[in-house]
């Protein structure tokens, strides 16, 4: 029996986003002894033309896609609807202004359901995710910023599952309602023991976000999801492998690229002090 592919895509006003997004989708590759795929827009809270033109997308052949308007902007409101239709055994949680290389569904279904006893695997509790890659920024500040965070070694190595993640459908079994956090990749992650992780080579682009004031933002709402999963979920803790650079590391990326390095230096000081606060317990920062 095919394996169904559900895709996942919480959107909140993501009307210039949407359309290469599903693109993306669309031209992947034959999935695995070539299942069926759905892809589920959940547009939440929109004010402008996502849902429509999300439903403007035809969907080729062995895929189908729906649009599931809720009225409140809520993202784990979302997925909470979107994992209540989904008909999949395997399940990816795909934001809105990520583009997929045409590997990277076909593989990470494959890392959830192959093995020597593939029908058996669709019920064991596993957890993929892809190989980032940030594309050039305009913002200059936000490229020299860039060029540190991407070598550091939870970027370059490990699964860290941001923009993009997958799970089989026992897996996301293992709570039952996305809680109302501020990092549901992070929560996601960590619901998985490093031995249940897989990483595949399959690519996808993940947009950092424009300026100094909005990386400011956004690195200050990670480490705000960060704390918050700490306190009110400690027990997750044991599944965190996320590395520490060392100290010679950090002074070989300031040798190597000195400007590069104090951008990301200022961020992280700024990140401590009022500037730029907002008073919303999300932001995206664009």
């Amino acid at each position: 029996m095919s394996v169904l592919v559900s895709v996942l895509i919480p959107a909140h006003n993501e009307a210039a986003y949407i359309g290469s997004c599903l693109d993306a989708v669309f031209a992947s590759d034959p999935l695995p002894g070539n299942a069926e795929g759905e892809v589920l827009v959940l547009a939440n809270g929109c004010s402008d033309e996502t849902a429509a033109q999300a439903r403007a997308v035809q969907p080729p052949e062995g895929w189908k896609l729906k649009v599931l308007e809720q009225a409140e902007g809520s993202k784990l409101g979302a997925l909470n609807v979107g994992d209540a239709a989904a008909r999949g055994d395997v399940i990816v949680y795909l934001d809105a202004d990520v583009t997929v290389s045409p590997q990277l569904i076909p593989q990470l279904t494959a890392a959830l359901t192959a093995g020597p006893n593939a029908a058996a695997n669709r019920y064991v509790p596993r957890y993929a995710s892809g190989s980032p890659q940030v594309p050039r920024a305009q913002s200059a500040i936000t490229r020299a910023y860039a060029r540190i965070w991407t070598q550091l070694p939870f970027f370059t190595n490990g699964v860290p599952g941001f923009g993009i993640f997958a799970m089989s459908r026992a897996g996301r079994q293992r709570w039952e309602d996305w809680p109302d956090i501020i990092a549901d990749d992070i929560f996601a992650r960590l619901n998985f023991a490093p031995t249940e992780r897989t990483r595949v080579p399959a690519t996808y682009n993940w947009p950092m976000v424009e300026g100094l004031r909005n990386l400011v933002r956004v690195r200050r709402r990670q480490n705000a999801g960060v704390a918050e999963i700490a306190h009110r979920y400690p027990n997750l803790a044991k599944n965190e492998d996320k590395p520490r650079p060392a100290k010679a590391d950090l002074l070989r990326l300031m040798a190597k690229d000195p400007a590069g390095f104090v951008v990301y230096a200022l961020v992280a000081a700024a990140v401590k002090t009022p500037l730029f606060a907002s008073s919303k317990r999300w932001t995206r920062g664009r």
